[in-house]
């Protein structure tokens, strides 16, 4: 299938940033954030963006 591999950017908001005082409230915020895009898997979180890939 092609385009299931290909990364997709979503940009994050920037509460993310001011609301997460450890790595591991940033993973869950950002977790918390893309249930609004149900068809895409977080791979990682890069310059702001998490990184994904269409499920």
């Amino acid at each position: 299938m092609i385009g299931k591999d290909v990364p997709y950017k979503v940009l994050l908001p920037e509460w993310i940033w001011k609301e997460a005082k450890t790595k591991e409230e940033v993973k869950r915020l950002v977790l918390q954030y893309m249930q609004r895009y149900p068809y895409y898997a977080v791979k990682k979180v890069k310059d702001g963006f998490a990184v994904c890939v269409r499920k």
